[in-house]
């Protein structure tokens, strides 16, 4: 169950990438060219949420409960967790710059139902989404880190 939970998280980064992309996209197109918003582009950005959502809660399972969760690994004698880039990157770093990126995503979302102009709409979410996603991008577990790198694709 341990390894599908993760390959699953691992897995949903994809989604939520493209999703977040497409968010940029269209709140940058949508600002610059003068478009009324459009159920579309609410609809878009309710699905990046929900799947960021969705990661977050394997995450915090993961985070906790997992194969190197707070609550159920032990750190071997001697090593502190801020020394340990291992460690530092899993129980630190990973989880809580993610937490930061879904609350943005969160208030992109919300800015699909406040009364402002669709100018403003797009200008404040294209801020919030491209944020979400160069934090995003930033502390993703990708192959070439060195020590906390994972598969692109899960269990290959």
């Amino acid at each position: 169950m341990q390894t599908g939970l993760l390959h699953l998280h691992n897995l949903l980064r994809w989604v939520i990438l493209v999703l977040l992309v497409l968010s940029v996209v269209k709140s940058y197109t949508g600002w610059k060219h003068g478009r009324a918003f459009s159920d579309g582009d609410r609809k878009t950005w309710l699905f990046t949420m929900i799947a960021s959502h969705i990661t977050l809660l394997l995450g915090l399972y993961q985070w906790f409960a997992g194969r190197f969760g707070l609550l159920t690994h032990e750190r071997p004698e001697g090593v502190s967790m801020m020394k340990s880039a291992f460690y530092r990157f899993y129980q630190m770093e990973h989880p809580v710059t993610m937490i930061v990126a879904i609350l943005l995503i969160t208030l992109g979302y919300g800015t699909a139902k406040k009364p402002l102009s669709d100018a403003d709409k797009y200008k404040k979410a294209f801020r919030l989404f491209l944020t979400a996603l160069i934090l995003i991008l930033i502390r993703v577990p990708w192959p070439f880190l060195q020590d906390v790198g994972r598969p692109l694709f899960p269990g290959m």
